[in-house]
């Protein structure tokens, strides 16, 4: 028998940056996610986001790649807000994503970090959020030419 535990915070941005997600459906579509993980047996500790964006804690099972989750999250809850009519114009998340490995230590910081995305998002931009994530981990952003 095979033990796996690691622990991958997820960021996806909406399509251009969006402000799909607003207060009216955010909860909706989260719960949709919280459900959609669970039948997909992916383990989704903690789930927020603002208007843009959302912000994922993931364990990761023994035959998950951080690639494959990002693609059955995304893929299917666009589809499920478009059949809903959620959104006024046609819904998409944008192509890319950040992840990062957290330690075991590091969770519970990490879980009131996404808990707290409201509150963070008062303070600063996601724009802001984005810049502070890429020199924190050492991204460049590659521009297609």
């Amino acid at each position: 028998m095979s033990y796996v535990k690691i622990w991958v915070h997820v960021v996806f941005s909406t399509k251009n940056r969006f402000p799909f997600l607003t207060k009216d459906i955010r909860y909706e579509i989260f719960t949709h996610i919280i459900e959609n993980c669970r039948e997909k047996d992916i383990f989704l500790q903690a789930i927020n986001g603002y208007t843009e964006h959302i912000h994922c804690l993931i364990s990761l099972g023994k035959d998950q790649s951080i690639a494959a989750i990002a693609k059955l999250i995304k893929g299917e809850s666009s589809f499920w807000i478009n059949k809903q009519q959620l959104t006024a114009q046609k819904f998409a998340w944008q192509d890319d994503y950040f992840a990062v490995s957290v330690s075991e230590s590091q969770v519970e910081k990490v879980v009131d970090y996404i808990k707290n995305q409201k509150i963070h998002h008062t303070k600063k931009s996601f724009d802001e959020e984005v810049e502070e994530f890429m020199k924190k981990y050492g991204w460049e952003i590659i521009k297609d030419e």
